[in-house]
């Protein structure tokens, strides 16, 4: 017998859905008030504003245009619904889109866990404002420093994950040499890991280091994010940052390999404790 069970929301369509409650709410608009403007069942609306439903694409425009949405967003919502259906979404990068705009942080803000593996940076939810600033500097030296500093504050904007009334369940492991290398300099990186030390004593988040002694290890290609989500209708997400732009991966295979990579990747790195006398080791080596 044909499974008739619902098919999970596409990564395409909860984006889409989640920017079209963003707006309402904006707009400063009730279900109700959207409802008697545009004839929209409130039902119906709900289920778009929840990712269970896909929105045709005159009723999008007629939400769009109530919204009062500019013509960027419109070309990228208008591209989000005609291919909701679609797994998987490479985002291209944007230039003129300052970061706080970017897909992943509004998944990053909604998951419940975020498991994430680094080889050459320290975790964005961990870094310091000095750090990052010169980790932006570094990977874009074009930048003006009206960009570093808008790129900055929304990645310490993102933080508040970790300190909200239910926050959000980390787990960093980090190759060594993302501790190794002096981004800004010995008081950056002296500071960067005291910052990690005091984090590492909040129960929500877990750290651990993959040593260079360990030699070859899974996850060597590259860095990347698992996230799970509160709402058991909202599949799980593997996040990878690559030079072409955001790639969100949401097929069970996938997600099964990436899961399988960060459960190896815990195995062969330092157990937490072990981590902590590292960074010690580290912070005394500076002083």
């Amino acid at each position: 017998m044909p499974d008739k069970r619902p098919r999970p929301p596409t990564v395409r369509l909860r984006r889409l859905a989640a920017e079209l409650r963003k707006l309402r709410a904006q707009a400063g608009l009730t279900r109700e008030d959207v409802a008697e403007r545009t004839g929209i069942n409130e039902a119906t609306l709900y289920r778009i504003e929840r990712s269970r439903a896909r929105p045709q694409k005159r009723t999008l425009i007629g939400l769009l245009d109530i919204y009062r949405a500019e013509e960027a967003q419109r070309t990228d919502l208008l591209a989000l619904q005609s291919g909701s259906n679609d797994q998987g979404w490479l985002r291209p990068y944007h230039s003129e889109l300052p970061e706080e705009y970017t897909s992943y942080i509004g998944f990053e803000a909604e998951a419940r866990t975020v498991r994430n593996y680094e080889s050459l940076f320290i975790p964005g939810l961990a870094q310091t404002e000095h750090y990052a600033s010169e980790v932006v500097r570094g990977v874009l030296p074009t930048a003006s420093q009206k960009e570093v500093a808008q790129r900055v504050q929304a990645r310490m904007e993102r933080q508040v994950v970790l300190t909200k009334q239910h926050p959000l369940q980390l787990w960093a492991i980090v190759d060594e040499a993302a501790l190794r290398r002096r981004v800004g300099g010995r008081e950056v990186m002296r500071e960067q890991v005291r910052h990690l030390l005091d984090l590492m004593s909040e129960p929500h988040i877990t750290f651990q280091v993959i040593p260079f002694e360990k030699g070859a290890h899974a996850s060597m290609t590259g860095s990347f994010v698992h996230m799970d989500f509160p709402d058991t209708d909202d599949p799980e997400l593997v996040y990878l940052d690559t030079p072409a732009g955001d790639l969100f991966l949401e097929s069970e295979a996938e997600i099964r390999r990436y899961k399988s990579m960060f459960e190896h990747l815990q195995a062969v790195a330092l157990g937490p404790n072990d981590s902590v006398d590292l960074l010690i080791r580290l912070v005394e080596a500076e002083d």
